[in-house]
């Protein structure tokens, strides 16, 4: 049993925890985001960096066909679930987020950002979110921050997402994150970040709803190691091309998509091998084997790999030059 003091001594301690969070609020998020449309492709992303573990658990929300959400300061889920179920159903972002927002009794801690397929906007930050707190809607974007150093912050993510209009929408997103944190960032530093990124239509199959679904929970630079992240993610849809051109038994249009990769990660040693495979089943075996050479040098595993695929019909090679390369 609890003695008085001690149960005295947690009763104190729970009523502060529940009175620094206003109604409906699971977790904080003070953050900047960014809520972006491409305006060729109708793609939608989210981009979030914050001093706070996961933040990519939380702000980021988002369904092809449908629109995404950044929900933070004192977090409401509610706004990402509830609010893209809204906007499927037809509602505008304005429209959905003004329902929301007449339902939430914490309304003046949150900070959100809603957009929709169509192109609609909205954001809103509540008079209590923490200085300084501030949202720029523009056209195909929003741009919200609370706690940070100063409002620089989010006047510069939006010079730089203007600027980089040349980028793919994703590593525009993360230019602007960049610039955000070089111009201050979160006044209590950094600690995780996410990226999504969603299509305009919805997938035939709902299990690629997300394009891109990156997140770095714990790291001292996350949006470095998310833009890292974000070039491996690239490299392995060419992989993922080179994959599906092996299956169709294009060896050509294989050995293109993996040589692609290696161009965004050349110290890969996948890629290399699947490359190398690529270029057997090109009929050119003497350009492969010093790839082979090498990354059998470094690892056995890959040349006992090799004679495994045969099996799986995933090389096309006779028997002797098969015997040749297991030798090496």
């Amino acid at each position: 049993m609890l003695s008085k003091h001690l149960l005295f001594s947690f009763l104190f301690f729970h009523l502060i925890a529940s009175a620094q969070k206003p109604a409906n609020s699971d977790k904080f998020a003070h953050t900047f985001s960014i809520v972006a449309q491409d305006p060729v492709t109708g793609d939608m992303a989210v981009g979030v960096q914050s001093h706070w573990f996961s933040v990519g658990t939380s702000v980021p929300w988002g369904k092809s066909g449908v629109g995404v959400v950044a929900t933070q300061s004192f977090v409401n889920e509610r706004y990402g679930y509830a609010g893209l179920q809204l906007m499927e159903q037809g509602l505008s972002a304005e429209q959905a987020l003004e329902r929301l927002k007449e339902e939430d009794e914490g309304l003046a801690f949150r900070q959100v950002a809603m957009l929709s397929k169509d192109g609609s906007i909205a954001a809103f930050t509540g008079e209590k979110c923490v200085e300084a707190a501030l949202h720029l809607v523009e056209d195909n974007y929003s741009i919200q921050a609370n706690m940070m150093e100063d409002e620089d912050v989010v006047y510069a993510m939006r010079d730089a997402f203007e600027e980089n209009s040349n980028l793919q929408l994703a590593e525009r997103v993360i230019a602007a994150m960049k610039a955000a944190q070089a111009s201050g960032g979160d006044i209590r530093g950094k600690q995780s970040s996410a990226l999504i990124v969603v299509g305009k239509d919805a997938p035939e199959q709902p299990w690629l709803d997300k394009k891109i679904d990156l997140r770095v929970d714990d790291h001292r630079a996350p949006i470095e190691e998310l833009s890292r992240l974000l070039n491996i993610h690239r490299a392995y849809e060419f992989m993922t091309a080179g994959d599906v051109a092996m299956e169709n038994k294009n060896p050509k249009a294989a050995l293109e998509a993996y040589e692609k990769a290696e161009t965004l990660l050349s110290t890969n040693e996948e890629i290399k091998f699947w490359k190398a495979v690529a270029l057997v089943n090109s009929d050119q075996v003497n350009k492969s084997i010093p790839i082979f050479e090498r990354l059998f040098m470094n690892d056995k595993r890959w040349q006992r790999l090799l004679g495994r695929l045969p099996a799986s019909e995933l090389i096309s090679i006779d028997k002797s030059a098969l015997d040749y390369l297991l030798n090496l």
